[in-house]
């Protein structure tokens, strides 16, 4: 069944949603947890959403924009208050500049997700609150309830879709804008491992090498931030080798870092890393925001192959490492 139950009530200053679905709790859970599944379902039809960060932990960001007819976008976020797996996801949501800074001339409300089992499968609970009357007035007035309405009635398909999200599938590669792709990939395996198995430079000589016939003779990594790092494959045949370098410019264990990249003896702007580890049913949900810095770059590296190297490695990953690495 799609949403069941749109009611506001001034008194309380609230906004309530309820939506029972013939799903198990966690397919519903993990529908807000991965970022290619929330923005099929958190924008209205005519306004979809485009999730640019999605650190789904306590403290952590989303920040997303909404794309209209003509072409125009809304700008917002969520900080993550409150997390408890499967169960609760509690945020501040508010709008945002069309550079990602808060908006601070318009309200931030508080929204509390939650979840449960019914005897048909599981139900989702969405309470706004808002912060006071004219904020209220402010926003159901421009169409929020409408929009929520709309926007979360998507939830039916996306939650019944179980082939396009499921471990298993191999790396996916999205365009979001001129400049940005996110790399989407389940890997089996918990948080803890996946991000150790990133950082750790035994590990990445095994698993870090795209398709087969290469090594990894240099891995220098950044443990801190303002580190530098550099790693450098070779053919096993000796006939050919790259590298590329970075620094690390953030970094929250074990579930986000943002780096920088750039090919070694390359002139000119590199790219920008930032990779969040979230739990989903199946493994760890491994999302991949590359900035480049036009269009021309990213068409150029997305040409050379490199998501199907990268699905080898993560393959590699899976089959030789994750085993041998203690939760």
């Amino acid at each position: 069944m799609p949403i069941t139950s749109v009611a506001s009530n001034p008194d309380t200053l609230t906004l309530t949603v309820i939506g029972d679905y013939p799903v198990p709790l966690e397919r519903l859970w993990d529908a807000w947890a991965d970022p290619r599944q929330l923005e099929r379902f958190w924008g209205p039809p005519t306004w979809p959403a485009t999730f640019t960060r999605h650190d789904m932990a306590v403290g952590g960001w989303s920040q997303y924009h909404m794309t209209g007819p003509d072409g125009s976008t809304a700008h917002a976020w969520f900080r993550f208050v409150a997390i408890e797996p499967g169960r609760k996801i509690e945020v501040d949501d508010g709008f945002a500049h069309q550079d990602g800074r808060v908006d601070e001339s318009m309200p931030v409300m508080r929204m509390i997700f939650t979840f449960e089992e019914t005897p048909g499968g599981s139900r989702f609970t969405g309470v706004t609150h808002f912060p006071t009357v004219e904020a209220m007035e402010q926003l159901v007035g421009m169409g929020m309830v409408e929009g929520m309405q709309s926007a979360l009635g998507q939830m039916d398909d996306v939650v019944a879709d179980l082939a396009s999200f499921a471990a298993g599938r191999a790396t996916d590669a999205q365009i979001l804008d001129d400049t940005r792709v996110r790399i989407s990939r389940v890997i089996r395996g918990t948080v803890d491992q996946v991000w150790r198995a990133h950082h750790d430079p035994e590990l990445l000589k095994v698993w870090l090498l795209g398709p087969d016939g290469w090594t990894m003779p240099v891995c220098e990594v950044a443990s801190a931030v303002g580190e530098s790092y550099r790693y450098e494959w070779e053919a096993v045949d000796g006939s050919q080798r790259f590298g590329f370098e970075g620094e690390l410019l953030e970094s929250e264990p074990p579930h986000r870092s943002v780096t920088t990249e750039r090919m070694i003896r390359m002139h000119g702007p590199g790219a920008v890393n930032e990779m969040t580890l979230t739990a989903v049913e199946g493994g760890t949900l491994m999302t991949l925001l590359i900035a480049y810095p036009n269009a021309e770059v990213r068409d150029m590296v997305l040409g050379t192959g490199m998501t199907d190297g990268m699905e080898r490695s993560y393959a590699r990953l899976e089959s030789e490492i994750l085993a041998a690495v203690p939760v």
